[in-house]
């Protein structure tokens, strides 16, 4: 029971994350130790699967695509997305800086734990590293909204694209709604409960996740230390989305009239008051950032003692290939 409330939690951590832009649901789960068993039990859900259900029936089923495991991290997923909505809208409308700056630190905390797992003696990892920061930073640095059309059917397009960022760590589904220009109309359908656009969205992110996940749990399966070189890059790019001081330079309009902030630059604390009029509350960034990496770390070596004591250390996957 405790696992299962542990991965709960654990879930609608993600499903937090995921509604920021700039932040990913698969930032948190490769914080919190889960990320390839759930590229794993994702990569089950496949015909073959059906097949075992029809053949042997459901409890052969259910072990085979890790049922509980799923059901319990995607109940907290989604709990957290259908309360924290209102939640993360009012957080950012009033402490915007303040709440980027402990996802920074929390980032930074990813980057470390990550970093740990890695090893860079191949030129392979370091073009790897590079050329994940090189992405995370394109994204980021997106400066147009391609202001996509907001009917069903293109918010279920733009859900199998969001859908296999938010499992990249680093890379937000989030923000790539943003620059779709369909974000407001998603998280509007959240706190508004719309269930057409709300059911469209969904059918389309499952169908990238399944997808997706098949790719991502290939790679980690045959290159996995290129996988994890590239996964770190994506961390250390999406540092400059989530900078706490920033000024907005450019905002478009959605359809309901909200204006939404599209480009932003980053500033130091005293170019951020200066430009904006604001006060930076210097301190309280720097202090909330320390949380950040210390909460992660934290957590990642709790987990590693509970582990060991357990018996319940998980076997690495096969290294990666040469390269």
């Amino acid at each position: 029971m405790r696992e299962k409330i542990l991965l709960l939690l654990k879930g609608m951590a993600m499903g937090a994350a995921d509604l920021v832009p700039g932040v990913s649901g698969g930032t948190i789960a490769f914080i919190s130790g889960i990320y390839e068993e759930l590229l794993h039990s994702l990569r089950r859900l496949t015909p073959s699967a059906v097949g075992i259900l029809i053949r042997q029936g459901w409890r052969p089923f259910w072990r085979y695509i890790n049922g509980t495991f799923l059901l319990t991290l995607m109940s907290g997923v989604l709990l957290s997305i259908f309360t924290l909505a209102r939640l993360v809208s009012y957080a950012f409308d009033h402490y915007e800086v303040l709440v980027w700056a402990f996802f920074f630190g929390l980032i930074v905390a990813s980057v470390i734990y990550i970093g740990r797992q890695l090893s860079l003696r191949r030129i392979g990892a370091w073009v790897a590293l590079a050329a994940g920061t090189l992405v995370a930073l394109a994204i980021s640095l997106g400066q147009l909204s391609m202001q996509l059309p907001t009917d069903w059917w293109m918010i279920a397009i733009a859900g199998s694209i969001a859908i296999c960022a938010m499992i990249l760590p680093g890379v937000s589904g989030s923000f790539l709604l943003l620059l779709m220009g369909v974000y407001p109309v998603v998280l509007r359908a959240l706190t508004e409960f719309d269930w057409v656009l709300l059911g469209s969205f969904v059918i389309g992110a499952v169908s990238g996740l399944l997808l997706f996940s098949h790719v991502l749990s290939w790679l980690l399966r045959h290159y996995r230390n290129v996988t994890l070189a590239t996964l770190t890059g994506f961390l250390v790019g999406s540092l400059h989305i989530v900078w706490p001081w920033k000024q907005t330079l450019t905002v478009f309009v959605d359809r309901h009239g909200d204006t939404v902030p599209l480009t932003q630059a980053n500033l130091w604390p005293a170019q951020y008051a200066q430009a904006t009029g604001s006060e930076p509350q210097t301190l309280a960034v720097v202090l909330l950032m320390v949380v950040g990496v210390v909460l992660v770390l934290g957590l990642e070596a709790a987990g590693a003692r509970y582990s060991k004591k357990a018996g319940l250390a998980k076997e690495p996957l096969a290294v990666d290939g040469p390269l």
